[in-house]
């Protein structure tokens, strides 16, 4: 106790209390993997709404599927998204050279803030101050339609100047600001050539010059929805955005990866969701994967279902495909996947009820969209003790999701991730926990760190008991915490390990499922 109290009196001693409070992570931050018009290439890119999906990666695109599913995400209760824009082919960005100097040579080159023939709308004009030391970039994105040209962005950039030396050097404050290029110096030091400012100060019409050259590439294939991990491309690209997390993962372009065969199979389409499924499985995220265009049957379902083999807790498949009205070609019905309308439902059912809830029942209807073919009860039951999920049209419900399992769902399977509620709340435990136990890292790893961990994480399952996520009348009932010598042996001790063992009852009292977390402890504070 700090000092010795000599008079009488009142005295205050602030105690630590040892409550490490553990906060619940995201449970349906989205990531879409697939071809868009424009944006970063290879680069995880957090959305909130369509509009700024709109201004970042172009909207709707007849040749994205994924703009079409990240709409049905946003008009269905979506409300963050993680965007990867990747192509096969060689997507090039569009580009233009100035010159400057006598006799005139390049000294500087302006390439699109990235890849895409969007590039080749935009036009930069150079805007020569008087005293010739200082001029203005103009840059903008116009295109021309019956003769009129609209400017859809323009950005200026005033009194720049090429001397390095200065903070106003060209380069360093176009590339900084410009949402539309990027500069790249020569070397030569002289300004560009450019003309002088209309009478009003402004910008000719005469002096902008496009850029050229740029190409999109093509909608993705396996290999560039897949990626590299160590070039963190495709999939490995939602590595860069740690310590953010995202927990549903969408690859619409995979669905269309195959011919139809007669056999229903689909390798390539397959080997895509295999390694995406793997993938969520080492993030702690669910997958949806959507169905080739040409499952248009009950009958097809069953046989494609059964001949790809995508059994996994940690993914699910809905039928059928979805219809929407697509603005990009005059309003006529666009047949899509329905992962990014369910990935809505389930982030509008976790804002709502929260993760432990079905998507599924009368509540889970699907906004903004139609079902390509409906569904009766006899193929209703026929699909669902497979593990697959339907999707139905009831009267006065109207469209709705309506099963709840999994990819090891199958009645035959017996798992205990049999339910998506069920394994999305284990994964919401257990990242909630790995994200919120880091502090026992450099705690001794004895009993006095045990019972930390067993209030901490004891007062986390009570506050999700409080809010219904388990069953169970009790907490005895409902979940349990067990982190003591019988779970932490000496040789884990020896290890630097600490076992905790988390159980809950998702679907009756006293029946647990059981999850384990292994955290580092003991660590020297070196």
């Amino acid at each position: 106790m700090p000092g010795t109290h000599t008079y009488p009196g009142v005295y205050i001693v602030e105690i630590p209390s040892g409550v490490h409070a553990i906060a619940g992570v995201s449970t349906s931050n989205t990531a879409f993997i697939d071809f868009f018009a424009r944006g970063p290439m290879n680069t995880a890119v957090q959305t909130t709404s369509f509009a700024d999906f709109e201004r970042t990666f172009g909207g709707l695109d007849t040749r994205s599927e994924g703009s079409y599913a990240i709409q049905q995400y946003y008009l269905n209760g979506g409300q963050l998204a993680w965007v990867v824009r990747v192509a096969a082919g060689a997507p090039q960005a569009a580009q233009l050279t100035l010159q400057g100097g006598s006799p005139a040579q390049n000294t500087l080159a302006v390439q699109a803030a990235n890849p895409g023939s969007w590039g080749n709308n935009v036009q930069t004009a150079v805007v020569l101050l008087p005293g010739g030391a200082t001029f203005n970039l103009a840059v903008r994105e116009a295109v021309t339609a019956n003769g009129k040209t609209t400017v859809l962005n323009s950005e200026i950039f005033r009194n720049l100047t090429m001397d390095k030396s200065k903070p106003n050097y060209a380069v360093s404050v176009v590339n900084a600001g410009s949402q539309l290029v990027q500069l790249t110096d020569s070397g030569l030091g002289d300004l560009p050539i450019g003309s002088p400012p209309t009478a009003n100060g402004g910008v000719p019409d005469s002096a902008y010059q496009s850029l050229s050259g740029g190409a999109d590439g093509n909608a993705p294939d396996s290999a560039a929805l897949q990626g590299d991990q160590l070039a963190k491309t495709g999939l490995y690209a939602l590595d860069a955005i740690d310590p953010f997390i995202f927990n549903i993962l969408c690859l619409p372009a995979a669905a269309t990866l195959d011919a139809q065969a007669a056999s229903l199979q689909t390798p390539i389409m397959a080997s895509v969701y295999s390694a995406a499924a793997a993938y969520c499985e080492a993030k702690r995220a669910m997958l949806i994967v959507d169905i080739p265009p040409y499952v248009n049957t009950a009958a097809k379902m069953v046989t494609w279902f059964t001949a790809n083999s995508l059994a996994t807790p940690n993914a699910a498949v809905y039928f059928p495909r979805l219809t929407i009205i697509d603005p990009n070609n005059g309003n006529r019905a666009r047949d899509i996947g329905p992962s990014g309308a369910m990935a809505g439902v389930y982030a509008r059912t976790d804002a709502a009820r929260g993760v432990w809830k079905a998507p599924a029942g009368t509540d889970a209807g699907l906004l903004g969209a139609n079902l390509a073919i409906t569904l009766n009860d006899l193929e209703n039951g026929e699909l669902n003790p497979l593990g697959i999920n339907v999707l139905r049209n009831f009267p006065i419900f109207g469209n709705t999701s309506w099963g709840a399992r999994t990819l090891e769902g199958a009645d035959q399977q017996a798992s205990e991730w049999k339910y998506i509620p069920v394994r999305r709340t284990a994964l919401y435990v257990e990242e909630s926990l790995f994200l919120g136990l880091k502090w026992a890292v450099f705690e001794p790893n004895d009993e006095p760190l045990w019972s930390q961990i067993r209030l901490n994480v004891g007062s986390f399952m009570q506050d999700l008991f409080r809010q219904g996520a388990f069953q169970g009348t009790s907490p005895r009932d409902a979940y349990f915490v067990k982190c003591d010598k019988d779970t932490t042996t000496q040789s884990d001790i020896d290890n630097g390990i600490v076992n905790i063992l988390v159980g809950f009852a998702p679907l009756k009292p006293a029946e647990f499922v059981v999850i384990q977390i292994q955290q580092i402890a003991g660590q020297s504070q070196s």
